[in-house]
């Protein structure tokens, strides 16, 4: 049975809830402790008391212990991706690749520790000079989704102590496993007393504990359209900052004179890897007239060739779907894309095998319009349509039709249209010859229009929402 973390001390309760390997429910990976409001408020005391010492605390201990936090992550990252294929569902692959990643984020913050910067300037006034810096914000509340387990909660929890902060952190329902470990790694990292709080429970008992506290000072979300939402209100009654990511509905644009090869592998990889559980997912392929036909018939090839199975396989190329609800929600899209009057060209069958899991395999729609609802509402599973356009102005036109604009991305050996669609896109990240989905780790990560809300994730970026600026003048 896994603890809580408030405080600095491991607190167990009565109330505990399994985590399920997707690949096969018989599998009980573990037992984690839930908390209620009264612990999460317990959490967030701890995280203010620690904040006094934190924020002013030497540069070189917060380098070390995000420094050791990346060494053991990444020293365990065969186990660690192994459990978070047991727990998410992603291909062991993917899994190991996550937890890579997660490492690499944590030696990024470790640097940044030690790259702390600010200006002097001269005063306006006479004799006088200002001093720009920069201070941490305070406790900061972060709740986490299940898709990314430990990618996501690592670029928010690394910057979060780099810069000064003390954090209480939920993790998602679904993904407990991850998430623990990250907690208890930082501890025994040297993270002091309180920094770092682990608050386990539903969305609605914990998540709202921490937004109903006056004394969180900002809040980072990643989930859904909804919830964000109100995760913003909350905030705003508060008058604290709050950084939101949510939805996409991310086009990929495949132009005549796009390598065919490259373009459907990019699709497939956008589409369908890890799942299509990715909010980066490309899950509409935007093909004009000329290759249209060409460019269907090769997805369905390589469709042809995935193998879905048990996330942990070493021949699995796409797992099952993380649970039973998300499931059902897939299963529900498929069918009102066939109402919707949108050709099935392959897969969207409920699959069974040889363990019990949620398995689904790809969905490709074809000859789908862009007001259909599987075009317009984020699935988040392994479901793609393809959309005819005409030219390439019709292929941004569509692309650039929707309420998000995470990322989008454009297949084509035209340096001209590249440069325009590079410009014209309304999304936060463009790719070009590059599936819709993957992002680096030390440049920013974030969107526009109904898909983002505040400053950006990753990289140096992560300092304008974790710090906030003080502006000092001084005369001998």
């Amino acid at each position: 049975m896994r603890p809580l973390f408030i405080g600095g001390n491991r607190v167990d309760t009565p109330d505990t809830r399994s985590n399920i390997n997707p690949s096969n429910l018989n599998d009980v990976i573990d037992h984690y402790c839930v908390a209620d409001a009264k612990l999460t408020e317990r959490a967030i005391d701890a995280a203010v008391e620690a904040f006094s010492a934190w924020s002013v605390s030497d540069i070189q201990l917060r380098h070390d212990v995000l420094r050791r936090t990346a060494d053991e992550i990444f020293a365990r990252r065969h186990e660690l991706g192994n459990l978070l294929s047991r727990e998410e569902g992603k291909t062991l692959k993917e899994g190991i690749a996550e937890v890579t990643r997660a490492a690499n984020i944590f030696w990024f913050f470790a640097g940044e520790a030690l790259r702390a910067t600010g200006e002097i300037v001269p005063s306006v006034r006479s004799g006088a000079t200002v001093e720009i810096t920069r201070e941490p914000v305070g406790v900061i509340g972060i709740i986490s989704p299940w898709n990314f387990p430990i990618a996501i909660p690592a670029w928010k929890i690394a910057p979060a102590l780099c810069y000064g902060n003390t954090v209480v952190f939920k993790p998602a329902e679904l993904v407990p496993g991850c998430a623990w470990e990250v907690a208890d790694i930082l501890h025994r990292a040297g993270l002091p007393a309180g920094v770092l709080n682990f608050v386990y429970g539903p969305g609605s008992v914990v998540g709202q504990a921490i937004l109903d506290s006056p004394k969180v000072n900002a809040v980072s979300f990643t989930g859904s359209v909804d919830t964000g939402k109100r995760v913003a209100e909350a905030c705003a009654r508060h008058m604290r900052r709050c950084q939101l990511e949510m939805g996409g509905k991310n086009p990929l644009v495949v132009l005549d004179d796009a390598d065919l090869e490259n373009a459907v592998e990019c699709a497939i990889d956008g589409s369908y890897f890890s799942t299509g559980q990715r909010c980066t997912a490309s899950s509409r392929l935007i093909v004009t007239e000329g290759i249209y036909s060409r460019f269907v018939e090769a997805c369905v090839d390589r469709l042809n060739g995935q193998r879905i199975g048990d996330a942990r396989d070493p021949n699995t190329t796409i797992g099952p779907v993380v649970d039973q609800s998300q499931l059902d929600q897939d299963i529900d899209y498929i069918e009102l894309g066939r109402r919707e009057g949108a050709n099935l060209r392959w897969g969207g069958l409920r699959l069974s095998a040889v363990s019990e899991g949620f398995y689904l395999q790809p969905a490709l729609f074809i000859d789908s319009g862009p007001h259909m609802r599987i075009n317009r509402e984020e699935i988040f599973g392994p479901v793609a349509s393809v959309i005819r356009a005409r030219n390439y102005e019709e292929a941004l036109s569509l692309a650039n039709d929707t309420p998000f604009g995470l990322t989008a991305g454009i297949c084509t050996s035209s340096f001209k249209h590249v440069q325009h669609f590079k410009r014209h896109a309304q999304a936060g990240m463009v790719m070009v010859n590059m599936p819709t989905a993957g992002v680096d780790f030390h440049v920013p990560f974030g969107g526009s229009k109904g898909s983002s809300l505040g400053q950006r994730e990753q990289g140096t970026y992560a300092r304008e929402f974790f710090t906030q600026v003080k502006t000092s003048y001084q005369r001998p």
